[in-house]
C-alpha cells in the first residue's frame, strides 16, 4: 500500500534532492525522496537502539595477519556462524596487513554481536559495522532488478 504526501520544500533544499536524484540516478522525485526516507529512518533506528527484525550488516576490519591463530579464529568464527555469513571479501593491504569485509544478514540481535566478536579478536586493529534493516520480500522499485 502506498500514500501521496505533499510537501513544501524551500528552493535550495529543492536544488540538493535535484542533485541527489541525478548523482544517484533516481528515475524521480518520489523515489530520490524514499531513498532519503529510508534511510534517514534507518539511521535513525540504529542511533535509537536495535533494528527490530532481519537486518543486513557489513562489518569491515584490518588485521595483522602474523597475529597467532588469528585467521583461523576469524574463518572458523564465521563457519560457526554460517547462517548469518553471505560472503567474505580479503585483501592484503601489505606485508602485514589485511583487510576483511563481511556481509551478514539475519536477525538484528544475532547478527550485531556476531559481528562485534570478529571486530574484537585479538589482533584486529581497526573495524566497523554497518546495520540496516533487510529489505521486505516483495519490494521492489523501478530500476532495480536483480535476477
Amino acid at each position: 500500500m502506498t500514500q501521496r504526501i505533499t510537501i513544501t520544500l524551500d528552493d535550495d533544499t529543492v536544488a540538493a534532492l535535484d542533485a541527489f536524484m541525478a548523482q544517484r540516478g533516481s528515475a524521480n522525485r518520489s523515489e530520490a525522496m524514499r531513498d532519503l526516507l529510508h534511510g534517514g529512518l534507518a539511521r535513525h533506528a540504529e542511533e535509537a537502539g536495535e533494528p527490530q527484525g532481519d537486518c543486513v550488516a557489513v562489518a569491515s576490519f584490518v588485521y595483522d595477519h602474523a597475529e597467532r591463530e588469528l585467521g583461523r579464529r576469524l574463518l572458523d568464527a564465521q563457519h560457526a556462524h554460517h547462517d548469518l555469513s553471505v560472503a567474505t571479501l580479503h585483501a592484503h593491504l601489505d606485508a602485514h596487513h589485511c583487510v576483511e569485509v563481511a556481509l551478514l544478514r539475519g536477525p538484528a540481535q544475532a547478527v550485531r554481536p556476531f559481528a562485534e566478536s570478529l571486530i574484537a579478536e585479538r589482533g584486529v586493529r581497526l573495524g566497523r559495522i554497518n546495520l540496516m534493516p533487510a529489505p521486505r520480500a516483495g519490494r521492489r522499485r523501478g530500476g532495480h532488478h536483480h535476477e
